[in-house]
């Protein structure tokens, strides 16, 4: 019997050693496999003053529905189904779903230092943040753009979270967000002391980018004003939207602009980019001259404008398509590859632009490798700041692009003027050639004169009978005399007369027009011959005296101190085109009986259809008004047009 309770013993023994070996054993397996899939813990070190959340730090789950709350979060079945972060960031791209992600940190007693957590992506709309506040409590904090700026706790761009330093041991962090438009979750654990350090040389930064893009945009807006040239306003509209998407991007534009108007975030950054696709695309073809240059290119730029217009009408509708930023490559090959051709064309001054689009071009290759989450790519603050460093150097190698096409206009008209100074020698050569023969003319009539003269002599001695002979045939030796002065004058001016006529015909050409009226010094002094030729007289009091004005060729009064221009009350008053063109088209109208069209103007002139049309119905209508006073005015009556006397010349 004793052996039987032995062996009974014995045998709860060994199955409770198997059941405790079992148990053991499960225990060491459930810890095991905890283990392989257990959350990384980020300890703080008040060695290390920052830490970047990054890969298996952070857990994530998606909430398709926005259903969950922490106290759902919480629940063991709903826990175990975070997933621990692939890559070296979260990003969120199915914008109809609400994500919750999970950090742990473990703060020892020890830590001196304050800590806060800060989140890096300003266009998130919402992040909720539970922090630990005991056992399983939780405590809630709102952040996003959606909220107005005012509230934060810490008034900077980034939204940031301060961690109660009496929090010990390990606590595990909630983060709820939800997003508009794609998003980066940049969790980064920081020190006061650094966060200070770090926000002061950021907005140092940002001082030294925004002032950089003012500087340039005033030196380009100054150029605009100077020459006149729509390239300059393009580029400084262009300059101006990059800067607002930059400041829409990193939460400046919130934070300084619209501080108490959330509902402008949804849309800024879509109309920031929307503009620098447009400016930037009319720069390029005003820069490059793409009408001219390549008419095909031409007709793309205006396809891909158009095609702009109607995704951002789009976007207007529905926000969630300005997520799509990617978009804004397309403009940017089509002026890249514009930029090539036009340079391989031959047009030097496309190199400089050609680089700086390369360096916004690998920008762009940056950015949307940081979107697929490249791993061989180093992320830091180079990578997240590298479109902006790369807008830098295309707007400085762009404004270098903008002065050598400056530089290369200037010895353009270098060398058009060094031409036209050598047509003038050539025609002063002409003038003296004929001068000299004219001399040789006068000469031989003169010496045929004082040939007669002799023989008359020698008759008169002879024939001192018939004196009344001799004195008839002195009067007519004194009427040739004066035929002969009156000749010799006008042998010394037929030069000028036979250029003159040349000119007046109606086939002469603007080159030959100008040897009479080469610049403006020489069609204001015709004005004010023409002007003045009855004498002045103040228009404002009646006064006859006058002094010289500031203006060339203009008369001031001297009793009201008026100042009246050549130009003022003629038909090139306001004209914005050359005075001598100006004159040329009067002249052609005239000389055609208004018969010329405004193309053939555009060809002899070199001035745009519009303008010459514009300009040559007004001077029509003027051929007409006076065709009875013009009828028999012959090469002369042009000038008849240029005096005021209907007010339809105060629209020209």
């Amino acid at each position: 019997m004793n052996f039987n309770l032995l062996l009974i013993s014995l045998k709860g023994l060994y199955i409770n050693i198997l059941r405790t070996n079992h148990v053991v054993l499960c225990l060491f397996l459930l810890l095991f496999s905890s283990g392989l899939h257990a959350q990384k813990i980020v300890e703080i070190d008040d060695t290390v003053p920052q830490h970047i959340f990054s890969y298996s730090e952070i857990e994530s789950l998606e909430d398709p529905k926005g259903l969950l709350s922490i106290q759902d979060i919480l629940k063991p079945e709903i826990s175990k189904q975070f997933r621990p972060n692939k890559i070296y960031t979260p990003k969120i791209f199915n914008l109809n779903s609400y994500h919750w992600f999970r950090i742990r940190i473990n703060q020892k007693k020890e830590s001196k230092e304050n800590w806060i957590l800060e989140f890096f992506d300003q266009t998130i709309d919402d992040i909720t943040l539970f922090a630990p506040i005991g056992n399983q409590a939780y405590k809630a904090y709102k952040f996003g753009d959606q909220y107005a700026f005012n509230k934060r706790e810490f008034q900077h761009k980034n939204f940031t979270f301060n961690i109660d330093r009496q929090a010990h041991g390990d606590g595990v962090y909630y983060i709820r967000v939800y997003s508009s438009q794609s998003a980066s979750i940049i969790v980064v654990l920081r020190t006061i002391k650094k966060f200070v350090e770090y926000a002061v040389d950021e907005y140092l930064f940002f001082g030294i980018f925004y002032g950089m893009i003012i500087v340039f945009s005033l030196y380009n807006l100054l150029m605009f004003i100077a020459i006149r040239q729509k390239q300059y306003l393009y580029y400084v509209l262009y300059n101006i939207s990059i800067g607002f998407y930059e400041m829409c991007i990193d939460g400046i534009s919130f934070q300084y602009l619209w501080p108490d108007n959330p509902f402008w975030n949804q849309y800024s950054y879509g109309i920031a980019l929307f503009l620098s696709s447009i400016f930037g695309l009319l720069f390029t073809i005003n820069f490059l001259y793409i009408r001219s240059r390549a008419p095909q290119l031409y007709k793309v730029f205006i396809g891909v404008m158009i095609l702009r217009v109607v995704f951002f009408a789009a976007c207007l509708i529905d926000t969630n398509l300005f997520t799509y930023k990617l978009i804004e490559i397309i403009p940017l090959i089509v002026a890249l590859s514009s930029g090539i051709y036009i340079y391989i064309k031959g047009h030097k001054p496309a190199r400089f632009f050609v680089i700086g689009y390369s360096f916004l071009f690998i920008g762009f290759i940056i950015k949307i490798l940081i979107l697929i989450n490249v791993s061989w790519l180093p992320y830091g603050p180079v990578t997240h700041y590298s479109l902006s460093f790369c807008f830098v150097m295309e707007m400085v190698l762009v404004s270098f692009a903008i002065g050598d096409s400056v530089r290369h206009l200037r010895k353009k008209k270098d060398k058009a003027q060094k031409r036209m100074i050598h047509q003038l020698r050539i025609n002063e050569t002409l003038k003296d050639t004929l001068n000299e023969e004219l001399a040789l003319l006068v000469e031989e009539r003169t010496s045929e004169v004082v040939e007669k003269a002799s023989i008359i002599g020698q008759q008169n001695e002879k024939l001192t009978a018939v004196n009344d002979l001799l004195k008839q045939q002195a009067e007519e030796i004194s009427r040739m005399n004066v035929l002969l002065k009156k000749d010799n004058q006008e042998l010394h001016v037929n030069i000028e007369k036979v250029t003159h006529a040349r000119v007046m015909s109606q086939d002469v050409d603007f080159t030959e027009f100008s040897t009479i009226y080469p610049d403006r010094e020489t069609c204001f002094k015709f004005l004010s011959k023409l002007k003045w030729e009855t004498g002045y007289c103040c228009r404002k009091c009646a006064n006859t005296n006058y002094l010289a004005g500031q203006l060339p060729y203009s008369r001031r009064c001297t009793k009201c101190r008026y100042e009246e221009s050549v130009i003022c009350y003629t038909i090139f008053q306001n004209s914005r085109i050359p005075i001598n063109k100006a004159f040329y088209m009067l002249f052609l109208v005239y000389s055609t009986k208004g018969k010329i069209s405004s193309h053939k103007l555009s060809e002899l002139l070199d001035i745009r259809q519009s303008t010459c049309w514009a300009y040559a119905s007004k001077m029509k209508m003027i051929l007409d008004e006076r065709k009875k006073e013009l009828k028999n005015a012959g090469e002369k009556g042009w000038s008849k047009m240029v005096l005021e006397c209907t007010p339809i010349l105060k629209q020209l």
